[in-house]
């Protein structure tokens, strides 16, 4: 009987979530993307767990371990490169869903605890791939995670322990890449946990729509009528997907990382993986040490707190021209500063870096004075 009731009750959570889940009329393909990022995922969580069983947490060994998964091991060069595309591929597939949230108004009442677990993933996802950039152990990976965790050392008083704490000892070595190891294992699993509290959040107000409107009459099921669009944007992923992992499998990585890591010697020029580079620029863009790695931390942080930046009641930017205006430039601004966090630290790039970082926290002002410039003309009214 217990077995029977358990059953109905995941069959039930089920139907209530994908296959009955109530569905605004009006959709459209930008509403696809969260069900992508499940799946791109799953596709980490699987490729992930085969890597680990051949991968060797060692600094003398983890090079060669993954020269032995590429060459050695059956479809070994597969799981590899969609672990690594797969990773740019989840990065690009959230980015685009966080623009189409903020482009639509989804981080408003009274859907901001969504927002924020959305953005709780984010954070996770940063330390997650950051970890797992590391584990190759070429000089990239070595250099990269010296520069990062020696930015902890900033923070007044405890900086120095903790930087000790992420080494294991007095530099990145034995130590640090089997601590981080452990975690870039542990943390997806942390991050499955985060997407279904991010689900179950969303789906208790239910989803937003293009217009902006709360209704609880125009909505249709899921299944059968909204899957298929969901099949066409994972038709035009696998299809990108399918490009990188079998024609450009190395493109979005650095030629630097086939060699394997020297402390002794250091590269030319530090450039983290494509979907760091905006925080990395806002890092840069600051003079001291402590005041960079805070607008970095912040430059998240915002996002989390935009609901309540937020002073509109209007949702969609479809009727909020001055707001689209200022979210273009937003999307600009944040290509700008990816642009220039792959840039050697010189003039002009030094300076377009910190222009960059300057509308990126101006854009929250932006926000604010915007929604108190509605209500007066709604008051003048």
């Amino acid at each position: 009987m217990k077995n029977r009731l358990s059953k109905n009750s995941i069959t039930a959570v089920i139907n209530n979530h994908i296959i009955d889940y109530p569905t605004p009329l009006n959709f459209n393909y930008w509403w696809g993307f969260g069900s992508l990022a499940g799946l791109c995922l799953g596709v980490q969580l699987v490729t992930g767990i085969f890597l680990a069983m051949h991968y060797v947490p060692n600094i003398e060994l983890a090079f060669f371990s993954i020269e032995h998964i590429m060459r050695d091991v059956n479809y070994g060069w597969l799981m590899r490169y969609a672990h690594a595309n797969g990773a740019s591929m989840f990065f690009l597939i959230v980015y685009l869903h966080i623009c189409r949230g903020l482009y639509y108004g989804s981080y408003m009442r009274p859907r901001q605890f969504a927002w924020i677990s959305g953005v709780a993933i984010l954070f996770v996802m940063i330390l997650t791939a950051f970890m797992g950039y590391v584990l190759p152990w070429g000089q990239m990976s070595f250099w990269a995670a010296t520069v990062i965790t020696n930015l902890a050392s900033a923070i007044p008083l405890i900086g120095p322990s903790i930087v000790e704490w992420l080494w294991g000892g007095f530099s990145v070595d034995n130590a640090t890449l089997n601590r981080f190891f452990s975690f870039h294992y542990l943390m997806p699993f942390v991050l499955t946990g985060l997407v279904g509290v991010h689900i179950a959040l969303v789906h208790q107000y239910g989803s937003n729509n293009p217009l902006g409107v709360d209704s609880k009459l125009n909505k249709v099921s899921f299944y059968p009528y909204f899957y298929v669009k969901d099949l066409l944007g994972l038709d035009y992923l696998l299809l990108l997907f399918s490009y990188f992992v079998f024609f450009e499998p190395n493109v979005l990585g650095h030629p630097d990382n086939y060699i394997p890591a020297n402390p002794l010697s250091t590269p030319a020029h530090i450039v983290p993986e494509w979907y760091f580079l905006p925080f990395y620029a806002i890092l840069r863009s600051i003079p001291d040490k402590l005041g960079g790695v805070i607008c970095m931390v912040a430059a998240i942080v915002c996002l989390a707190f935009l609901p309540y930046f937020n002073t509109s009641k209007v949702r969609s930017s479809t009727f909020k021209p001055f707001y689209k205006l200022f979210f273009w430039f937003f999307i600009i601004d944040c290509l700008i500063l990816g642009w220039a966090g792959q840039k050697v630290v010189e003039s002009p790039f030094q300076e377009i870096g910190v222009l960059a970082t300057l509308y990126y926290f101006a854009f929250f002002g932006i926000v604010f004075f915007l929604g108190n410039l509605e209500k007066k003309q709604d008051q003048s009214n």
